[in-house]
């Protein structure tokens, strides 16, 4: 149950206000049920995707509903904000539609795809530093020489506000919902999610999911005071904090259930279950939600799991997906040594083809083996049904006489 809430703390009152000034420009994204991620995890899974929201993500919400609450004088000194990617497009597409100037400073490492709708919504974009927390310094360094009015991503009481719409419309669909996981990056929007839900339904439980190589607001937790990571390293850039904000620590000791860290092969395989099960594209830090699904130890549940964002490059849905295929046991890799004899080949490519697995690349190369004049060494690639099809494969072979050795 939370505590009482103090003063300039985030209320219900604020999301209600939020919900009313931005309802004509974002999109009430529908939950979707899923069937597979259901029979999976033995839960009632829900999805929320804002990964269909404008800009690709949820960061619209706040941006939005903070630039509308500004003065006039605020808004003619131009906008500055400092973002991994989506929070920079919320800021840009809502001083566009509102004709105001802005600056965002993203890290050197921000995804081109994030880059590029940036400054396609007029903003100008400097980039400075390897991680958000660098960009973020720049930002305020100039907000100071140039007088812009800084937009802060999640340590802010109107931005928060604005991400806990989601958690108001997620109630509206699914009154009776038992659990909401929500990613965790500076904390903003679980904050805003995690006030709507328990101030609405106290029983309901909160959980936010971190990257294993970003838990800040975990060790925060634990701790009990405000952790400065010295580093951080995963693919969620999204969530790529060294330093959540105090705001929404303070809200999160008082309102969230539980904390729970993957590492980047969860948020791979979780990608690809999106993409294969409900051709959904979610970024990694979308995804965090999605793969917290294996942690939960319950069942029966109804559970929604808010896929944050959706703005990830062609170049690296392409590396992540070929990983996914790897993980959840689609490809399979082998190396075999076989007699340098005819019908070799043509016997393992039959052993393959009864067990119903799709040959999709294969390097027969004679100078591969050491003992080349009698061996040589065949590398095959099959497109397979799963783990247990690949064990199958496996044992097959060796039943054969073949000793294989496994590439990935």
């Amino acid at each position: 149950m939370p505590r009482a809430t103090h003063k300039n703390t985030l209320t219900l009152q604020h999301i209600l206000a939020a919900k009313e000034r931005i309802k004509n420009t974002c999109v009430e994204t529908k939950l979707m049920y899923s069937y597979e991620l259901s029979k999976e995890f033995n839960n009632e899974i829900y999805l929320k995707p804002e990964n269909l929201q404008i800009t690709g993500s949820f960061k619209i919400r706040g941006a939005l509903n903070k630039i509308m609450r500004l003065t006039d004088t605020e808004k003619s000194k131009g906008l500055i904000a400092s973002s991994a990617g989506n929070h920079a497009q919320g800021v840009a597409y809502s001083g566009h539609s509102l004709g105001i100037d802005v600056t965002i400073i993203m890290p050197k490492t921000t995804p081109l795809i994030k880059v590029k709708a940036t400054r396609n919504w007029g903003a100008n974009v400097i980039l400075a530093g390897d991680v958000y927390d660098v960009a973020y310094e720049e930002a305020r360094k100039l907000e100071k020489e140039k007088g812009y009015t800084f937009i802060h991503p999640f340590n802010d009481i109107d931005i928060m506000a604005g991400q806990g719409t989601i958690g108001l419309e997620i109630l509206q669909e699914l009154p009776d919902a038992d659990i909401i996981l929500v990613p965790i990056g500076g904390g903003g929007l679980i904050s805003g999610i995690a006030v709507a839900a328990k101030t609405i339904n106290p029983h309901i439980k909160v959980i936010g999911v971190e990257s294993t190589g970003a838990q800040a607001m975990k060790l925060s937790m634990d701790s009990g005071k405000l952790v400065h990571l010295p580093y951080v390293d995963t693919i969620a850039d999204g969530a790529a904090v060294k330093k959540p904000g105090h705001l929404a620590f303070d809200i999160i000791k008082d309102y969230v259930d539980e904390i729970i860290t993957l590492d980047d092969h969860d948020l791979i395989e979780a990608i690809f279950l999106l993409v294969e099960k409900h051709k959904l594209v979610a970024e990694a830090t979308g995804a965090l939600s999605v793969a917290a699904l294996k942690k939960l130890d319950v069942t029966n549940q109804k559970v929604v799991s808010v896929i944050s964002g959706g703005n990830i490059d062609v170049l690296t849905m392409s590396s992540l997906l070929n990983h996914g295929l790897y993980s959840r046991g689609r490809l399979f890799c082998f190396s075999v040594k076989l007699k340098d004899t005819p019908g070799q080949l043509v016997k393992i490519a039959q052993i393959l083809a009864d067990l119903g697995a799709n040959v999709v690349k294969l390097d027969h190369n004679q100078f591969k083996a050491l003992d080349r004049l009698t061996y040589v060494a065949l590398e095959v690639t099959v497109e397979t049904n799963g783990h247990r099809h690949i064990k199958e494969v496996t044992q097959t072979l060796e039943d054969e006489g073949y000793r294989i050795e496994v590439v990935y």
